[in-house]
């Protein structure tokens, strides 16, 4: 899909927030990245109003693909962004929008369970920022099912198209084994053409050209 003004928008909020920025960047896996992602600085109402609208955007223009009843965030990082998200798809497409997340230790007092916000039915879509390991989208798989839903898609702020520990990203990796669509806001490959477009990041871009081409899916 050709760049859409709106993941224009989002990569310029991204690099004006200093969420994405350009650099030298030790990895978990050790890799030297000439970017970094750094989605802990959604850390305004500014900030979270915009990501939300960001995500809503984009699930509208997948529509097709992207088919749910309601809206689960994996804890923590995910639950601000799924309420901003929810709140979004409220205001800017009349969509009200049951959203959930879970508890990283079950409750067995109150209302009890380890799930918070909405009951887990029908089509399940899980946000999430950035999908490394596929740690917690795993864990949300087991969490939506045990609950009798199923997960239709998810979609997450940034694809970084990179090989994992194999010749598949972790985003290929979660689509082979279950079978939902992942979507992202932006990928590697729409950051590197909107940064050629906009002109004044020739070291930036030639660095990120060189990683993709070690690394790249």
């Amino acid at each position: 899909m050709a760049l859409q003004q709106y993941q224009r928008e989002f990569i310029e909020f991204l690099i004006s927030q200093n969420i994405l920025s350009f650099g030298s960047f030790t990895l978990k896996s050790g890799r030297i990245s000439p970017y970094f992602l750094n989605t802990g600085k959604f850390n305004t109402g500014e900030s979270l109003s915009k990501i939300g609208k960001f995500y809503a955007k984009t699930i509208e223009a997948y529509s097709h693909e992207l088919v749910y009843d309601g809206i689960f965030g994996p804890a923590y990082k995910a639950i601000p962004l799924i309420s901003s998200t929810v709140i979004a798809l409220s205001d800017t497409f009349k969509k009200n929008t049951p959203y959930s997340f879970n508890r990283k230790e079950i409750k067995d007092h109150g209302e009890g369970g380890n799930i918070v916000g909405a009951p887990l039915s029908g089509n399940i879509l899980i946000i999430d920022d950035v999908i490394t390991a596929g740690t917690s989208i795993r864990e949300s798989f087991n969490i939506i099912s045990k609950s009798g839903a199923k997960v239709s898609g998810i979609l997450i702020a940034v694809d970084r198209q990179e090989k994992g520990t194999g010749h598949k990203s972790a985003v290929q990796q979660i689509e082979d084994d279950y079978s939902v669509p992942v979507k992202a806001i932006v990928n590697l490959d729409q950051i590197i053409e909107y940064i050629k477009e906009k002109g004044g990041y020739d070291e930036q871009l030639l660095k990120m050209e060189e990683y993709k081409a070690l690394y790249g899916v």
